[in-house]
């Protein structure tokens, strides 16, 4: 059941982000079923696969998502940071596709599926054979591979993070940002590995979702704070 459900995360990050990226939230929650299906059929219980402590989960998470909102505040009103936000993906799209993404594709497309899948099927099925801490290690690992092909498409939209990862010369910048992208999911998921443990799914899913869907909204704010007031640094860049 353990390989079976690896294959299905695999199949599933394929699918959302080369083959049929739009249909992701189809694809994912076919895949959360099937995870689920895996897991329950592998003799694990509900509160096993992390649904319990709904409302610690709902307090931990609101307070969490409330930091995240007021850290990406911060970062887009400080002119130094503000052009980190400034990703492509995000800036090239309607604000019908924005909402699109922030309420459906985020929520069903990525939130639902990486949550259940890394911090709920395989962590309960790893937990079991090999203990929290190996559950832990490994599903956060997997986790970091997993957005290997994500990392991909944002080093190539947003250029200010490519130049920071890089140290100013493009030619590091995707395989730096990728490598970034790995090792800092890899340690978030060992702090939401740590959050369903204590507070089930709901606290790590969030703050996954805060920080996710949240990206958007303030993309679309550092950009018309940049053209209304850009920093000097970047004018003169440009000049």
């Amino acid at each position: 059941m353990l390989l079976r459900s690896i294959a299905v995360l695999v199949a599933a990050n394929v699918m959302n982000n080369k083959v049929a990226p739009r249909l992701g939230p189809v694809t994912s929650v076919l895949a959360t079923a099937a995870l689920v299906t895996a897991a329950r059929r592998s003799g694990l219980s509900w509160r096993d696969i992390g649904f319990a402590d709904g409302r610690r989960g709902a307090v931990a998470g609101g307070a969490l998502a409330a930091t995240v909102a007021a850290g990406y505040a911060v970062g887009v009103a400080w002119p130094r940071t503000r052009p980190l936000f400034r990703d492509e993906r995000a800036l090239s799209l309607s604000r019908a596709r924005v909402v699109e993404e922030a309420l459906i594709q985020v929520p069903f497309g990525t939130v639902l599926l990486e949550e259940v899948g890394f911090r709920g099927a395989l962590y309960a099925m790893l937990r079991r054979r090999h203990g929290t801490v190996a559950a832990t290690a490994a599903s956060s690992a997997l986790f970091g591979l997993w957005h290997v092909l994500p990392a991909i498409d944002m080093a190539r939209a947003n250029p200010a993070l490519g130049e920071l990862t890089a140290g100013g010369t493009g030619r590091l910048a995707v395989p730096r940002v990728v490598a970034g992208s790995v090792v800092s999911t890899a340690a978030a998921g060992v702090l939401f590995c740590e959050l369903r443990r204590r507070r089930g799914l709901l606290a790590p899913a969030m703050l996954h979702l805060a920080t996710n869907s949240l990206g958007y909204l303030f993309a679309r704010i550092s950009h018309a704070g940049g053209a209304a007031r850009p920093p000097s640094g970047t004018a003169q860049r440009h000049a």
